[in-house]
């Protein structure tokens, strides 16, 4: 059943986005990035043509591949440190990649080791739609227990762990505090929320949007359909879509980016007030001309340096002794 069926929104109400509303830095990047449309079908094809993509590792940033030991298996962390310094804080890093692309090995990992002096643990968990919810977060969660455990073999300060993520990394990092909360509890600094994919309903202003750039309407409503096995709608798992949950209270502290001109910009500035109505300390930014990525596609572009300065700022300050 569609969203559509639900009635939770009229197709006919469907928008198209003004792309004169993009930061003229960001604009030339698009001719270079059009907007993946993505399907159960092409799925295998695009993750080798991005696998085929160079990577660029983060200078002066020590990495690590270990696998740990699951319940459903072993999973694969990779770690990012600059320093043998000890009891450094530690990050639980969950990249992105709509729940159906992407891996542990992340340059947005290695740089907020790099500026935030810690260690990073980015969790190179299994993927949709071959492992749709909840191998992603039980994969995370596994991570973030073994952290916890002090037997990584990292000397890491327990009392400085925080956890996050970009995009459907940060929707993961969501999920997985909520699972946290009502699991073990452990002390978590901030859930860094980067432009999460948050909502599986994209019932919202922005969400009825259907030409965003990068990631639009309709490859997120697919994607959300393999990472759910189907479309629950309203009666989606929290933990795999954190804006079902009723209950915020008692979450770590949040910081939530979104840009002006991202599909999600409605959904994370509501879920960043409902944190905050709910007694989560919680810094909201939004970036104007900001499309979804675009600080990774336009890396100098100011307002991606003003991202980029904005939450390794908070997440500095989370993280201090």
């Amino acid at each position: 059943m569609s969203i559509y069926a639900e009635g939770l929104i009229d197709e006919d109400l469907t928008m198209q986005l003004d792309y004169n509303r993009i930061d003229p830095e960001l604009a030339p990047a698009l001719e270079a990035m059009p907007a993946f449309e993505l399907t159960r079908e092409n799925i295998v094809a695009s993750r080798a043509m991005l696998a085929a993509m160079p990577f660029t590792p983060v200078s002066g940033v020590h990495s690590n591949k270990v696998s740990i030991h699951t319940d459903d298996g072993p999973l694969d962390v990779y770690v990012y440190r600059t320093s043998s310094e000890s009891r450094q804080a530690a990050v639980l890093w969950i990249h992105g990649g709509g729940y159906i692309l992407g891996n542990g090995e992340d340059t947005m990992a290695q740089s907020i080791a790099k500026h935030c002096g810690c260690t990073v643990f980015s969790v190179d968990y299994r993927l949709a739609p071959e492992h749709p919810f909840p191998a992603g977060p039980n994969d995370c969660y596994a991570a973030l227990r073994w952290i916890m455990s002090g037997e990584t073999g990292y000397e890491v300060d327990l009392d400085r762990v925080a956890i996050g993520g970009a995009s459907a990394g940060g929707g993961m990092s969501a999920g997985v505090a909520l699972m946290n909360r009502d699991l073990d509890n452990f002390p978590l600094r901030m859930q860094l929320l980067l432009y999460p994919m948050i909502d599986n309903l994209h019932a919202t202003p922005s969400g009825t949007i259907t030409n965003h750039p990068v990631w639009n309407r309709g490859t997120s409503f697919r994607a959300w359909e393999m990472y759910l096995n189907g479309e629950p709608g309203e009666s989606a798992s929290p933990y795999a879509a954190a804006t079902r949950a009723t209950d915020l209270r008692d979450l770590p502290n949040a910081y939530v980016s979104v840009g002006s001109e991202d599909l999600f910009r409605d959904e994370d500035i509501e879920y960043a007030r409902r944190l905050s109505d709910a007694g989560v300390a919680t810094e909201l930014a939004v970036f104007p001309g900001l499309y979804h990525g675009g600080d990774g596609f336009a890396p100098n572009a100011h307002v991606s340096k003003r991202l980029r300065e904005s939450y390794l700022s908070a997440l500095t300050d989370a993280l201090r002794k």
